[in-house]
């Protein structure tokens, strides 16, 4: 009688607080409204008579202004809270895409995308720190994966609905997209009530068993091996799986394999099924094995995938390697994030916002430098550039120190 009470009691307590599934709800509606737009962005941008050079800045001036602006969102998050900061970083961002959608000019259409960007990294760095708050360091892992799968669900399901749109009106889609920001918006007034820091509250992840702790200064939480890997992993992942993967398969498609540009796009889906499938698996490894361990392994995996990509020889291998890659992004994608919060503790906005930006920086370097490498040289030595990082965030996550019996913290720093 008493040993199955106690085991309900305990599985209770592992329970993910509902903050995590609003956030990943949140996350689902921004995803399908970015899904809908990223297709249709190009051509309606040369819509303005403009070249592929300008095109290329609109694409990249969301990135750039989420880096720009991620630490003082940082800032923001200590003296509003991550709710406030979310909704209006959300709202921020459907304002922006309205605006892309009446834009007249390409300077205006450049302006307003990047206006989006700052109310992007307000969203993402207020979210993942009230994930970080909300949860206990053992429920972390699996925290990120439910919110990771919130947009990955969302990125699949919205190029087909822009697709769509697309052929009533070029404009359509950023209208829609405004539309499901709001909804994102409106789920975070209404359903994370009570969630997020006020000045001088409490933390909110105390109610899930972690230590209501005085901020730790970020030159002490920097020089902590923990969190570098995770800067190191993240800018590695930004770099080849969200950066060059992105920017050179279509080239690599077309041009080496001889196939028509819709097998980019079957490859690619493929590959986010199975990361969509790989994030929650990859989430309980993370709690349950640890962090050290999930961060040496997917960077391993995702320096051999890269390897399978820049020397397939068939369009099947291609997808193969992709395949493989997803794991090792999805062990990417969920690690690093829980490594941050074991380090920087509840109230941790400024690391979250670096943290953040060292993903952004590896976006907007990678696909550069890649493209220059594959002009001077091939695409393949392009694609190993991702190798060498991952190789490298591997060595960084060996670095850390062993974790002890409970898996998380390091005995010589535990608290």
């Amino acid at each position: 009688m008493i040993r199955p009470l106690l085991s309900r009691r305990g599985a209770a307590a592992d329970r993910l607080p509902t903050a995590v599934h609003v956030l990943g709800v949140i996350a689902f509606f921004v995803a399908v409204g970015f899904g809908v737009v990223v297709p249709v962005l190009p051509v309606f941008t040369r819509s303005f008579g403009v070249g592929q050079f300008e095109t290329g800045m609109v694409v990249s001036s969301f990135a750039l202004m989420r880096l720009v602006t991620s630490p003082f969102t940082g800032r923001l998050i200590d003296r509003l809270g991550e709710r406030t900061v979310l909704v209006a970083g959300v709202l921020i961002v459907a304002l922006s895409s309205a605006a892309m959608g009446l834009a007249q000019t390409y300077e205006q259409l450049l302006v307003f995308r990047a206006a989006g960007g700052i109310g992007s990294s307000m969203f993402t760095v207020s979210a993942m720190t009230l994930l970080i708050r909300s949860t206990a360091p053992n429920q972390r892992g699996r925290a990120t994966g439910t919110f990771q799968t919130g947009f990955l669900v969302g990125n699949m399901a919205g190029p087909a609905v822009g697709g769509l749109l697309a052929a009533v009106s070029i404009r359509a889609p950023f209208f829609f997209y405004a539309l499901t920001l709001v909804g994102a918006a409106l789920v975070g007034v209404f359903l994370l009530q009570g969630h997020g820091r006020t000045t001088g509250a409490a933390d909110a992840g105390a109610g899930q068993g972690t230590e209501l702790l005085a901020p730790r200064p970020f030159r002490t939480v920097l020089a902590d091996l923990r969190y570098q890997a995770a800067l190191v992993c993240n800018f590695a992942n930004g770099w080849s799986s969200l950066g060059i993967r992105s920017s050179l398969m279509p080239v690599l498609v077309v041009e080496v394999l001889h196939h028509t540009p819709v097998w980019t796009g079957i490859a690619l889906a493929i590959a986010a099924v199975v990361q969509t499938v790989a994030i929650q698996p990859a989430g309980r490894f993370v709690d349950r094995v640890g962090r050290r361990p999930a961060m040496v392994a997917g960077s391993l995996i995702g320096a051999v995938a890269m390897v399978g990509i820049a020397f397939a020889p068939t369009i099947w291998l291609l997808v193969a390697a992709l395949c493989v890659n997803a794991v090792g992004v999805a062990l990417m994608g969920t690690a690093p994030a829980a490594t941050v919060g074991d380090v920087a503790g509840a109230r941790s906005g400024t690391p979250v916002a670096v943290f953040s930006m060292a993903g952004d920086a590896g976006q907007i370097i990678g696909p550069l430098a890649a493209g220059a490498i594959a002009d001077g040289l091939d695409l393949s030595g392009a694609f190993l550039t991702g190798t060498l990082l991952m190789a490298l965030a591997a060595l960084a996550s060996v670095r850390m120190p062993r974790p002890d019996r409970d898996g998380d913290q390091p005995v010589e720093v535990a608290r």
